[in-house]
C-alpha cells in the first residue's frame, strides 16, 4: 500500500477519493443550507439540522468527513510540493494557457482560498452548534425541543453585508475548484477514454455551476429581503 501511495498514480488516486467524497458532502450540505430560502420561519432548516446532528449514522460520518477534508488538503499541499521538486524549470505560461484551463492551473490556490473559506465557516457555524449549543436558543417543532440554529445563520447573514459578500466568494471560489477537480477525479480512476471523458467534463461544470450560484443565492437572498 505505501508503495502504491508513494507511486504518482496512487498519489493522484488517493486525491480522486476524497475529492469525491467530499463533492457528496457538498451535495448534501447545500441543500440543506438551501432549505434557508424556503421557509422564513426555520422550521424546515432546524428539522434538518436536527436531524444531522442527532442521526447515529451522520455522527459516525462526521469524523470520516473531517479525516477526508484533511487529508484532501493536506495531499494537494504534498502533491503540489512533489511535482515543484520534479520539475526541473517553470512551464512555460503561453503554452499551459494554451492547454489547460485557469483553474486547473490554480487548483491549489483555489484550494488554499477554499479552505480559509471553510475555517471562517466552521467557527462561526459548526463550533458554535457542535460544541458550544447552550449559546443557542431553542425552539419545540413537532413536540420535540432542538437547537434554534436557524436563527443563527440567518442573524449572521442579515446582520453583515461583509460576511454575505465573503460567503458569495466563497461558493464562487469552490464552484472554479470542482470544474476541475469533478471530471479530474473520474481520469484518475480511469474512466477517461473520448466517450465518458466528455460526459464527466459537462457533468463537472453544471455540478459546479449549481453549486456556486446555490451557495451564493443563500447570502443574496438575505441582503435583498431583509
Amino acid at each position: 500500500m505505501s508503495k502504491f501511495l508513494a507511486a504518482s498514480i496512487g498519489r493522484k488516486f488517493l486525491m480522486s477519493i476524497t475529492g469525491l467524497f467530499l463533492v457528496a458532502f457538498i451535495a448534501v450540505h447545500l441543500i440543506i443550507n438551501l432549505m434557508l430560502i424556503f421557509d422564513d420561519s426555520g422550521e424546515l432548516f432546524n428539522l434538518a439540522a436536527h436531524f444531522m446532528a442527532t442521526n447515529p449514522v451522520i455522527k459516525i460520518m462526521e469524523p470520516l468527513l473531517g479525516l477526508g477534508f484533511l487529508i484532501h488538503i493536506l495531499w494537494s499541499f504534498y502533491l503540489e510540493y512533489q511535482n515543484w521538486r520534479a520539475r526541473p524549470v517553470k512551464y512555460n505560461k503561453k503554452d499551459a494557457s494554451t492547454s489547460s484551463t485557469w483553474a486547473s492551473r490554480n487548483m491549489l490556490v483555489l484550494g488554499a482560498l477554499v479552505l480559509v473559506f471553510l475555517i471562517i465557516h466552521i467557527i462561526n457555524f459548526f463550533w458554535v452548534i457542535k460544541f458550544e449549543p447552550h449559546t443557542l436558543d431553542t425552539v419545540i417543532i413537532g413536540g420535540e425541543e432542538m437547537e434554534d440554529t436557524y436563527t443563527l445563520v440567518s442573524n449572521l447573514f442579515k446582520g453583515s453585508v461583509a460576511y454575505c459578500i465573503f460567503y458569495i466568494l466563497g461558493g464562487l471560489l469552490l464552484g472554479f475548484h470542482l470544474s476541475h477537480g469533478f471530471w479530474s477525479a473520474f481520469q484518475t480512476l480511469g474512466i477517461n477514454n473520448n466517450h465518458w471523458m466528455k460526459r464527466w467534463h459537462v457533468l463537472g461544470y453544471i455540478y459546479a455551476v449549481i453549486v456556486a450560484v446555490g451557495f451564493s443565492v443563500i447570502p443574496l437572498y438575505f441582503l435583498i429581503k431583509f
